[in-house]
């Protein structure tokens, strides 16, 4: 078991028409200028942002608006979003979206108090020590960045998509309304909730095999996402189950689940370059991944798979076969993702079969030139990270 400090500071505020109590927060935690960040027009036909406008309005808190995230976060949108900011002495960001919106509006927050050019922050070339305070209004349950410390951000020059974490970015509020999720597409929602699911999966599969209670909240939250994915995907108005989803994206990615053991983190990165080449929704990128992944390291640790498949995958336990057992939990969790509608594969994911050449590109990316490795369970060399995309290729 692994000595940890466990940090959410988050004020939550859950239920129907949570929204309402916007302005009070801002004003809370000493909004008084507001740049209120969002992606394209769903959340303005939906009659939320407008919302949001009028709420602001009605307090007096002066605000500025910038619209245009789309998924994968682009860092030429956050550098505007820091020139507004700048520009308008904003001193508060809102971020009424999903994980995109909120990851975009974290990037501004760092950027605005730094002098230098605030991708020093995802390359690793710097760390921060001052930002904006931020909150979110959340629509889309996934990310889980509306409660966590973590960043993704796309670089359009190469395709780059890499991730900064740090404490200072955890949002000081966040609003969620469940009844603001009704909408969402079925394939949006699967995607949702497989990254949400990915979340604890990469805290998981570890080594560290003694801290029962983590372990045990994790395997529930994982079953209690699975039921309730099936739940809205029969019924998108279904409050009770659309609830669960949103309230699981934030505990699965707040820290909780990883207390007291090691993150893995690898299909994360391994996916990345998925998303940075082909702009791919990066939940069933993390499908597509899993699996490969998944076979490739099993044998770090197959009684942790062992305890996934009986547990979370309800596959019966052949205790004369270990490793059948966990084979057949990771071929649970590919009928799982088949049955949500996501892929298994890169082929399923992209819709054409990989070239050489562009495994080679992500397999450079993600080992930064063959200078970097990923994964805990199993630490992955360039090598290792080829030979797993070359198993997803489907």
């Amino acid at each position: 078991m692994k000595d940890f400090n466990y940090y959410a500071p988050t004020e939550v505020v859950f239920g129907k028409e949570s929204e309402e109590q916007v302005a009070r927060l801002v004003k809370k935690y000493g909004g008084t200028k507001v740049l209120v960040h969002y992606g394209g027009q769903s959340a303005i036909r939906s009659g939320l942002l407008p919302k949001i406008f009028d709420l602001l309005n009605q307090a007096g808190i002066d605000f500025v608006k910038l619209g245009g995230v789309v998924p994968n976060p682009r860092l030429s949108l956050a550098q505007k979003g820091i020139e507004l900011c700048r520009k308008e002495g904003v001193d508060f960001i809102l971020a009424v979206g999903g994980g995109s919106v909120i990851d975009s509006s974290k990037c501004i927050a760092y950027g605005v108090p730094y002098e230098g050019n605030v991708w020093d922050f995802y390359l690793g070339k710097a760390k921060a020590t001052a930002m904006l305070p931020l909150a979110a209004v959340l629509t889309i349950p996934a990310a889980g960045s509306e409660m966590s410390e973590s960043s993704v951000i796309t670089n359009e020059e190469g395709d780059v998509k890499l991730g900064y974490s740090n404490n200072l970015s955890r949002p000081k509020f966040a609003i969620m309304n469940p009844c603001r999720t009704f909408t969402l597409p079925p394939y949006q929602t699967a995607a949702g909730v497989t990254d949400m699911m990915m979340h604890t999966m990469e805290r998981y599969f570890t080594k560290d095999d003694d801290m029962d209670l983590t372990t045990e909240i994790a395997e529930a939250m994982l079953r209690s996402m699975k039921n309730a994915v099936f739940a809205v995907l029969k019924n998108p108005e279904d409050y009770r189950n659309r609830a669960q989803i949103m309230w699981g994206g934030s505990l699965m990615h707040n820290g909780l689940t990883g207390c007291g053991v090691s993150d893995d983190w690898a299909t994360h990165q391994l996916e990345h370059e998925l998303s940075g080449m082909f702009d791919v929704t990066h939940g069933a990128g993390l499908a597509a991944i899993w699996p490969s992944w998944a076979r490739y390291v099993m044998h770090e640790n197959v009684s942790r798979f062992v305890r996934f498949a009986v547990n979370v995958m309800d596959v019966p336990n052949d205790f004369t076969d270990p490793e059948g057992t966990a084979l057949k939990g990771i071929e649970a969790m590919e009928r799982f993702y088949h049955a949500i509608g996501m892929p298994i594969n890169i082929k399923e994911l992209i819709g054409r079969d990989i070239t050489d050449a562009e495994i080679k590109e992500m397999t450079r990316k993600c080992s930064r030139d063959h200078h970097a490795t990923c994964g805990c369970l199993k630490v992955l060399e360039a090598k290792d990270m080829q030979t797993i995309y070359q198993m997803a290729r489907g």
